[in-house]
């Protein structure tokens, strides 16, 4: 199968002046690069570099940085990071792809009730709920082979409809498309066939989906929510 973003390519030496370049797994991607696989997924705590990641490929395969697909001019407020990524791009891949950003989804709702285009019969998302906006998104935009970025989808959506997206993700791979997950869910870490990188102090680095610490965590919990809970409480 032939990619639609094989790997980023290493850029140099980051610019140690840049609020970035102190994000460890931001930083190894920018002197090591990264090759991606067909389902590669990003776990990993808050600000330890995810978002930022999957922000700067969305926008250098040419979607918009608050979501959309190639091409997509959408912006509210220019926050993205100027990482300028050199991309590889498979040969006689598929060229589409669109980028689903949970943070921006309200306002990308607006704009394209505002912008049918050639789709007069937009379906109206405000109007749903927000996990059924999700998936309908998912489902009219996520179609043809391409590049797929999903920055936190389980924001929206429940239990049946995380495993409904693992069954799309799984879908759109063996049609020939690829898809890059970043993700706080155990549930749609593990969609088969993926690589999957965990991201923290150390910077980046592939793991296990059973050895995980979002999956330790997790278990931990469900096992015994009373201790974790006396744990915070007290």
């Amino acid at each position: 199968m032939a990619l639609p973003l094989r790997e980023i390519r290493p850029t140099g030496v980051p610019d140690v002046r840049e609020w970035w370049s102190q994000i460890p797994a931001v930083r190894q991607v920018l002197t090591d690069g990264w090759e991606l696989d067909p389902i590669t997924v990003i776990v990993g705590d808050n600000g330890a570099g995810k978002s930022t990641l999957v922000e700067a490929v969305a926008v250098a395969f040419g979607m918009g940085p608050e979501g959309g697909a190639i091409g997509s001019g959408y912006t509210t407020r220019a926050s993205e990071s100027p990482l300028d990524l050199e991309i590889l791009r498979g040969i006689g891949a598929g060229r589409r792809g669109f980028f689903l950003r949970a943070e921006t989804m309200h306002a990308f709702y607006s704009y394209l009730e505002d912008n049918p285009g050639n789709n007069p019969n937009e379906a109206r998302f405000h109007e749903m709920s927000h996990g059924e906006s999700f998936l309908t998104l998912v489902g009219d935009r996520m179609v043809h082979p391409g590049l797929y970025v999903l920055d936190e989808p389980e924001s929206a959506l429940s239990f049946d409809n995380c495993l409904a997206l693992v069954a799309k993700m799984h879908s759109l791979v063996r049609n020939d498309s690829q898809v890059l997950l970043s993700t706080h869910s155990p549930l749609l870490a593990a969609v088969p066939g993926a690589v999957i990188w965990e991201v923290g102090e150390w910077g980046m680095r592939r793991c296990a989906w059973e050895d995980l610490d979002l999956v330790r965590r997790w278990r931990g919990f469900l096992d015994d929510p009373g201790r974790f809970l006396r744990y915070f409480l007290d």
